[in-house]
């Protein structure tokens, strides 16, 4: 299977139960298709959880979810030993970790130990327990949600775990068209809270996955693509706006991401229009605003506006 063949099918699937949200769907395909992970921001009610089990069921893999709280214990993600009274050995209880799509409900209200926990599993591919390292099955998908509005019993994000995530993906209220259509379709009875019953097949797989993973592997990158990543990630360094640009991670997961974007579209190259496809979401959760210029109305997103105008792009 293709990236592309890949690509429309899982957006078909995913379409059964999600409606709109279709660049939300791309990234978590682009996502899919290089091992990283997703940072999903929206207010409550807007379809996080849904597509996340959407993806999941469509991909026909296991899928877990967490709610996270300020009482949670990092054994509660990774799992523990537990003493067996019958056999009087210990025994490894394996957490929710051990799944491959992993939903982290409202991930920001977990305490430090708890998110540095999940850190581990989301870079390592694997949890430390009982003093030795656990590979985590494969593939493995962190889904990440968070609301922008409540603060209260929150702690937020370190930089370095937001690091950690490929993408942050912001998903607005759907358009009134959109909206009818959910309406419609839960009064035809449809259970939209289930992908199941709204419909979505199991009809992609890990194997196919694999298949994409290797087509984006052999997309050809110029070396003048690499000079204008590392170009714009330098920009964002000396932005008067900013006091933390895009790391060399962040340049990383661009190009890798630019790539997957080719191959979705069909091609074994990149080009500067797929670098800047994914500039937003692959760099908004990387950089640290001042707070005058947060006050003068800056935001992430418009600074590398004036990025990517800045930096003129190979021909």
């Amino acid at each position: 299977m293709t990236a592309t063949e890949f690509y429309q099918q899982l957006r078909t699937e995913v379409a059964k139960a999600v409606v709109g949200q279709e660049e939300a769907v791309r990234l978590c395909g682009l996502a899919l298709a290089v091992g990283g992970h997703v940072l999903l921001e929206g207010v409550p009610g807007v379809a996080k959880t849904l597509l996340a089990k959407s993806l999941a069921r469509a991909l026909d893999v296991d899928f877990g979810r967490v709610q996270f709280t300020p009482d949670l214990l990092p054994s509660d993600i990774v799992g523990t030993a537990i003493y067996d009274l019958q056999t009087r050995e210990f025994r490894t209880r394996k957490g929710p970790v051990f799944t491959n799509v992993l939903l982290a409900d409202e991930i920001n209200r977990a305490p430090a130990k708890v998110q540095s926990a999940l850190l581990e599993a989301m870079e390592e591919h694997g949890v430390t327990m009982e003093g030795k390292q656990t590979q985590l099955p494969d593939p493995f998908l962190v889904l990440a949600t968070q609301n922008p509005i409540e603060y209260e019993g929150t702690y937020p994000l370190p930089e370095a775990q937001q690091d950690r995530f490929l993408f942050k993906v912001v998903l607005d209220y759907p358009t009134a068209e959109e909206e009818v259509e959910v309406l419609r379709r839960w009064d035809s009875g449809i259970e939209l809270r289930d992908p199941v019953q709204a419909g979505v097949t199991a009809s992609l797989s890990a194997t196919f996955l694999a298949e994409v993973r290797a087509e984006v592997t052999r997309v050809t990158f110029s070396d003048e693509l690499k000079r204008y990543v590392v170009d714009l990630a330098v920009a964002t360094r000396h932005a008067p706006e900013l006091t933390l640009g895009a790391s060399t991670r962040g340049e990383v997961l661009l190009l890798l991401a630019a790539k997957a974007a080719a191959a979705f579209e069909g091609r074994d190259f990149a080009t500067p229009d797929d670098i800047k496809g994914v500039l937003r979401p692959t760099f908004r959760h990387r950089l640290l605003l001042r707070p005058e210029a947060e006050v003068a109305g800056h935001t992430s997103d418009s600074v590398l506006d004036g990025v990517v105008a800045q930096v003129t792009p190979p021909r």
